[in-house]
């Protein structure tokens, strides 16, 4: 009968095995074997959390509370888990006699529910981690009023210098969202700043991948550190930038008012910029660099160990890096989890558990979007309110299988961004699209206005089924809330204009040239530069071109634009028009001349009586021509702050019968 003893142990044990505890036991060895690998990557967070606290407690600073609490949880935690595995492998071990069963059931089912619940405790506090977006609290005395104190008395100024500018703050607040994954770059960019022998500070990477981000996290950051400077100083640069363009921002940031620097010469400017900043301790943050800048030309004082002045700047490419002796710093794509992290953000909680499919498939949106935070901000803003699997899947399939001839990086990031713009309302807005690509007519980083935006698109005939100007701007109100909304418009705070980021300016320009296949049939030319007749003659097929702040060479034959429907010619450096220069624009709506240097207007205006919105607002032009009446389907023409017009023919305005 010694038998009967281990096989009443086995059907007892097989027994108690089989209710709903058994889940715990069963599946013990894969979730001792989950919480280890759980552990593993806790270790490497406490690990990065740990060096960013010594860091910061070299620089003297208190360390957040909820930052030193996580690292007792995570100690504590260490040792708890280290003990659970030791006894789950144990009772693992441990069989009842030619079984698979454990010989304790209740001691397998108390370790196995410990393990289940650990598992999820150390998942949480790698989250909370997340979390810390800075370890150490700001000194009890603010920095801004310790260093942001007089600001040193310059010294007298050499003859013909400008006089010194008013007092202006040593550093202004940007307006900043919440940041993932740029921790570490930010500490990196610290303990540079805190090296004498590094001067400039290079942030390099693909465009929309946070650069920008990190340059304003920085520049809040001088509120709160003990690194004394006299002034920050914030300039964007972008890609049409010249050496006077660069200076007039600095000098605007330094105080200066537009009317002690405007007509000065690049090196007037350059002695007045140099004179302002040699006796400080500056820090010069430069955004956007497309080729490398001579600082020493813009006028700023040569960069050492002794002023400890710094730069840092962000671009596109290593070699600016390289051109401009900067220690670099490459800025990359997120990881999936802070990835992930950010498009939760975007999307919403809501929307993510409107249906328990739906993670799964966010998931696949954001491998899609390869870690890029722009792409995946306005993946994000395009499926918030997507609460069906089906949209979800539809949306998936086309942001895998849009089509982009564009090579190299523009080819994935285009794919990614136009994820948004084919989520554009059809129904209730049709012309939002247009409107969207319209955006992009104006030069990079401009800040548009609303309110000649909307004249532009009531000129353009995207609102012409609106019979009243008032709904018609009504609508196009409407439009501009949802391109903003889609993070495809970014809007000032007081919504009186809006930008396009770079990347989705880009993005509109090869969409407006039909996916790049007709690069002539949209044309914007950068401010600043002088046209030859040749290029003109390559833009006969071109819809819409825009010229702004440009000059143009006269030429013997007058341009054939047999398609032309919108001219931009506006800008101080548009002095003059080449002869019969509107003789061949059969189709055209919409011509604005605008702050231009223009003392008259050409007789052959009078041809274009296709056009719906004339713009002559401050120019020059002191009489305007009767043959404007011609223009019966002029429905906006702007005359604003033409201080020089002399006079308006009879009843003109009363033959411009389409007028609102």
């Amino acid at each position: 009968m010694d038998f009967v003893s281990p096989v009443l142990d086995t059907v007892k044990c097989l027994w108690d095995c089989s209710d709903k505890r058994a889940v715990y036991i069963r599946e013990l060895p894969e979730n001792l074997k989950s919480l280890r690998n759980e552990m593993a990557e806790l270790e490497n967070v406490y690990k990065d959390v740990k060096k960013r606290v010594e860091d910061e407690r070299k620089l003297q600073k208190e360390i957040k509370h909820v930052v030193t609490g996580w690292i007792d949880s995570v100690e504590d935690m260490k040792r708890e888990v280290n003990d659970i595995l030791t006894e789950g492998e144990d009772e693992i071990k441990k069989k009842c006699l030619g079984t698979c069963c454990p010989r304790n059931c209740r001691a397998s089912y108390e370790i196995g529910k410990m393990v289940s619940k650990k598992i999820d405790a150390v998942s949480q506090l790698c989250i909370k981690a997340d979390n810390f977006q800075e370890v150490a609290a700001s000194l009890p005395t603010s920095p801004v009023s310790q260093v942001a104190a007089p600001l040193p008395t310059p010294p007298a100024i050499e003859a013909g210098a400008a006089p010194p500018p008013p007092p202006a703050p040593a550093v202004i607040e940007l307006p900043l969202e919440n940041t993932v994954g740029l921790d570490s770059l930010s500490d990196k960019v610290w303990r540079y700043l805190q090296d004498d022998k590094v001067t400039t500070i290079g942030l390099y990477g693909m465009g929309g991948v946070g650069k920008t981000t990190l340059l304003k996290r920085i520049n809040n950051e001088f509120f709160k550190t003990n690194i004394e400077f006299d002034r920050v100083i914030w300039v964007v640069v972008s890609k049409s930038a010249s050496v006077e363009k660069v200076q007039e921002l600095v000098l605007r940031e330094c105080g200066c008012l537009d009317n002690r620097w405007k007509g000065r010469s690049e090196d007037e400017k350059a002695r007045d910029i140099y004179n302002i900043l040699k006796t400080m301790k500056f820090i010069l943050l430069l955004d956007d660099i497309w080729e490398p800048l001579n600082l020493l030309k813009i006028g700023f004082p040569l960069l050492n160990d002794q002023n400890k002045s710094k730069v840092i700047f962000t671009t596109r490419f290593l070699n600016v890096c390289e051109a401009m002796g900067a220690e670099s710093i490459k800025v990359e794509c997120l990881k999936f989890k802070e990835a992930f992290n950010l498009f939760q953000t975007v999307v919403g909680e809501a929307t993510l558990n409107s249906h328990p499919r739906i993670p799964k498939l966010a998931k696949i949106v954001v491998e899609e979007c390869k870690g890029l935070p722009l792409a995946l901000k306005i993946a994000g803003a395009a499926m918030r309110g997507k609460t069906t699997p089906q949209d979800w899947e539809k949306n998936i399939k086309l942001l895998q299988s849009y089509p982009s001839e564009v090579p190299g990086m523009e080819n994935d990031l285009f794919r990614v961004l136009a994820l948004s713009y084919d989520n554009l309302s059809k129904a209730k807005w049709p012309k939002t699209k247009s409107c969207f690509l319209y955006c992009s007519m104006f030069p990079e980083d401009w800040e548009i206005s609303c309110k000649q935006l909307i004249e532009l698109w009531i000129g353009e005939g995207f609102l012409h089924e609106f019979h009243k100007i008032h709904d018609a701007r009504t609508e196009a109100e409407n439009i501009i809330d949802e391109l903003t909304l889609a993070c495809l418009l970014e809007s000032n705070q007081s919504k009186t204009h809006v930008k396009m980021h770079v990347v989705i300016r880009d993005m509109a320009m090869w969409l407006a040239g039909e996916n790049g296949k007709k690069k002539n049939k949209c044309v914007v030319k950068e401010p600043g530069g002088w046209i030859e007749g040749h290029e003109i003659a390559e833009w006969k097929e071109t819809q819409r071109l825009s010229l702004w702040d440009n000059s143009i060479e006269d030429s013997t034959e007058p341009p054939n634009f047999q398609n032309l429907e919108t001219l931009f010619a506006s800008g101080e450096s548009m002095r003059s028009l080449p002869t019969q220069f509107f003789a061949r624009m059969p189709v055209i709506r919409v011509l604005d001349l605008s702050n231009s240097e223009l003392t008259d207007l050409p007789a052959e205006i009078s041809t274009l009586i296709t056009l719906h919105y004339l713009n002559l607002s401050k120019t020059e032009i002191q009489n305007l021509p009767v043959e404007l009446r011609n223009l019966t389907e002029l429905r906006c023409l702007i005359l604003d702050d033409m201080e020089k017009l002399e006079t308006i023919p009879s009843q003109l305005v009363s033959s411009l019968s389409s007028l609102q």
